[in-house]
């Protein structure tokens, strides 16, 4: 008996597909994307220090660490010696801070001691504040057989002219530096302003409600900031391979704060589920894009990812697309913008 027509159609359409899956399976795959990245974690060993008292923020603070050693990814923090001090006298607990994050197995760089603003201040004054910056962090290291070989400016400010920056490049090199760029940027500081306003009282005559539930309100805050923070690995993901043709190693940051505290570990998984692995600021400064000239001498801090750019005259459209903070947490944290 001869197979009908609708069988005869059915044989050909699963012999197309049989051929199809065969053609593609003998075609060489693409390899996946090289998701590497070094985490690094600003303004240690508080970012409200020395406004606000030790006491206040301990407790934030060993969530941090604890978070840290569960995570055991590389990490290196950087500090502003200046949040050690209290009324010109350095505090030990504070210090202990700082031995935490050693004991806990981060490596410590250096962020100038009072958080200094290169086009503010001078080079000069910038170089002070750095050497005053190692004061106590040089024995502190040194007593563990290290010393401090990383440098990041203070909000990646790095210079208005390409004169100070080869001199504050010769400085750096001359005490044992190197400058820790950042390729992930992001405005984790208006996120972690907002979770602190989460937890002040109501305004007068404001009644209770879902909406502005201290506990439900840090909650969504912390779910929308990982997921924010996603948003920016893809954001920079694209950014590089549009510019180097490839992925490079990135380097994200972080600040030391609750918000960061509480969603660590959550930042953590959420980059290795997008295929990312962690490696040591060491490994991520071997790839050859970062021996490219930082040729921006612009008034912000973008991205080193956005200073090739902008040293390529890449049109406005590259720049395009990056994620930004939502207005309700802007509203929240009472911040104008980003």
């Amino acid at each position: 008996m001869r197979p009908s027509a609708r069988l005869r159609c059915l044989l050909a359409c699963l012999l197309m597909i049989a051929a199809a899956a065969a053609a593609a399976a003998s075609k060489p795959q693409a390899p996946p994307p090289d998701r590497r990245i070094a985490l690094t974690v600003d303004d240690l060993p508080w970012v409200q220090l020395p406004v606000v008292s030790t006491e206040s923020i301990l407790d934030g603070h060993r969530r941090l660490i604890a978070a840290i050693r569960r995570a055991d990814v590389p990490v290196v923090g950087f500090v502003n010696e200046g949040k050690l001090d209290a009324d010109g006298q350095p505090q030990p607990a504070r210090l202990a801070m700082l031995r935490d994050w050693l004991d806990a197995g981060a490596e410590l760089g250096n962020h100038t001691y009072g958080h200094s603003d290169l086009h503010a201040v001078g080079l000069a004054a910038y170089q002070d504040d750095i050497l005053r910056g190692e004061r106590q962090l040089r024995p502190l290291l040194q007593a563990r057989g290290q010393a401090p070989r990383w440098f990041r400016h203070p909000y990646l400010r790095a210079g208005r002219s390409a004169a100070d920056k080869a001199a504050l490049a010769r400085f750096l090199d001359q005490h044992g530096y190197r400058i820790a760029p950042v390729t992930v940027d992001n405005s984790d500081w208006i996120w972690a302003a907002a979770y602190l306003r989460a937890d002040e009282p109501l305004p007068a005559g404001a009644k209770p409600s879902a909406k502005n539930d201290p506990q439900r309100l840090k909650a969504r805050l912390r779910r929308d900031y990982v997921k924010y923070m996603g948003r920016k690995l893809d954001y920079y993901e694209r950014q590089s391979v549009a510019l180097l043709g490839y992925n490079l190693p990135q380097v994200w940051l972080i600040h030391a704060n609750a918000l960061n505290a509480d969603s660590y570990g959550d930042l953590i998984a959420m980059a290795r589920k997008r295929g990312y692995r962690f490696i040591g600021l060491d490994e991520a400064m071997r790839d050859p894009a970062y021996q490219r000239a930082d040729a921006y001498t612009g008034p912000a801090g973008p991205s080193w990812l956005h200073r090739w750019a902008i040293g390529e005259k890449r049109p406005a459209s590259f720049f395009a697309g990056e994620p930004s903070v939502p207005d309700w947490v802007l509203n929240l944290a009472q911040i104008d913008s980003e």
